[in-house]
């Protein structure tokens, strides 16, 4: 009970009203006059700074006000963070694809099964649309095939490591047919031909082979390697699909991928093929007939 006397004179003085006059100096008439309480006075000034506090919050998160509060980055910094959050996964995905094509090469030299080369397996990339896709084979690529087949059937210089035949005897399998845009230069570093096509376009390999990569890149998009007999390698660049993965072995003519527009050195849907002969570019147009 004591507690509760004492406690209500201080509940008694918080209700107290007062009154507030504000009167004239010279002629003391009262110009204004407000009755308050000390409890008023605590509601009033909370509400206030409450309301105080919010537009204050408001105002720095949306306005460039806040580029000025100590250790805050500014615009040119923000930038220059999303700039380098960028370039670094683009440097982590540069140096993932070249471990999967060196450990690629690896084990077709080695002769491993590709069932566990990759992390992520390589048929990842293959769009589901295209996986039932089948491609008929037309009278000339029957044609094709049965000289492609009768001329290697006694070919005893495959897979041994006796010197490869000249490279214009080997019949070799248009991978697309179109239009030259831009031919081999090797002055300014075009190593390949790019062929004009439409989207979507069957890419056919140039021979029998062993894909050797078959991945995503930053420049040149989805890319195809195929290592043939002889130490011959052909490259295909800037497709839309790739329909074989690392590992698989293809036969000439064989569909390997989707005419595209991928990458970021492109200009529009083409591909650019290149073909290698003991790691020395060689001009396409001397041996394929596009």
């Amino acid at each position: 009970m004591s507690r509760l006397k004492e406690k209500k004179p201080l509940l008694e003085k918080l209700k107290n009203k007062y009154r507030l006059t504000i009167s004239n100096e010279g002629t003391f008439d009262e110009v204004l006059s407000i009755r308050l309480s000390r409890l008023n006075v605590f509601t009033v000034t909370g509400l206030f700074s409450i309301i105080l506090i919010a537009l204050v919050t408001l105002l720095i998160a949306f306005t460039p006000l806040r580029e000025y509060i100590p250790g805050y980055p500014d615009g040119e910094m923000r930038k220059n963070i999303e700039n380098n959050a960028v370039l670094v996964d683009s440097l982590i995905l540069e140096l993932d694809q070249k471990d999967r094509f060196f450990q690629g090469i690896r084990n077709v030299i080695s002769g491993n099964d590709f069932d566990n080369v990759l992390e992520n397996p390589a048929d990842s990339i293959v769009d589901p649309r295209y996986k039932d896709l089948s491609f008929s084979t037309s009278s000339n690529d029957s044609v094709f095939r049965k000289e492609h087949e009768e001329d290697e059937k006694y070919n005893l210089s495959l897979g041994s490591a006796a010197k490869p035949r000249g490279l214009l005897n080997t019949l070799f399998f248009p991978p697309m047919s179109g239009l030259i845009s831009n031919h081999y230069d090797s002055k300014i570093e075009h190593f390949g031909t790019d062929i004009v096509g439409g989207m979507n376009a069957r890419i056919s390999s140039i021979l029998d082979g062993t894909v050797i990569f078959s991945e995503w890149t930053l420049n040149t998009g989805y890319v195809i390697q195929i290592q043939h007999s002889n130490n011959l390698l052909s490259i295909y660049k800037h497709n839309s699909e790739l329909l074989k993965k690392t590992g698989e072995h293809v036969k000439a003519g064989e569909a390997i991928a989707l005419l595209g527009n991928s990458g970021e050195l492109t200009s529009g849907p083409h591909l650019h093929f290149e073909l290698w002969h003991n790691g020395r570019a060689l001009n396409p147009e001397d041996y394929i007939k596009f």
